[in-house]
């Protein structure tokens, strides 16, 4: 048996994980940058403009290029892809996972959400979506 962290060590073992600026510029080169938060999680705290959403519990089914149920866009095991999360932690354990599936380009992002929006990378949150729509319907 091995515990979380050991799992979580493992994982991060076989990935060159990003910090928020290298995975801003991955994905400006056509990486493809995933939130596996849940929506709750994502409505609290915000997005990331142009992430694909693909929630943890169905995330190697959608990017599994032999699978039926998998996004159009998985269809290649080179696909670049940077999976986050809040803090960075679920993520690692999603990229290992995909990198097991063959992806071999799957990585994550260093702290997540949370770095991603202090590093002051573009972000959408709840007082930030208010204020647009405020502007726009007045």
């Amino acid at each position: 048996m091995v515990t979380v962290d050991e799992m979580l060590a493992e994982a991060r073992a076989k990935l060159c994980r990003l910090e928020p600026e290298a995975a801003h510029l991955a994905y400006r080169s056509g990486a493809v940058l995933v939130d596996i938060r849940p929506a709750a999680q994502r409505a609290a705290s915000g997005e990331i403009p142009g992430a694909l959403i693909v929630e943890r519990n169905v995330l190697e089914w959608r990017f599994d290029p032999r699978s039926a149920a998998r996004l159009p866009i998985a269809n290649r095991y080179d696909l670049p892809v940077v999976v986050f999360c809040q803090e960075g932690y679920t993520s690692s354990l999603a990229a290992a996972s995909l990198q097991e599936l063959g992806l071999f380009l799957a990585t994550d992002l260093v702290g997540g959400f949370v770095a991603w929006r202090a590093a002051g990378l573009p972000a959408f949150g709840p007082a930030d979506i208010y204020a647009y729509l405020n502007s726009v319907h007045p």
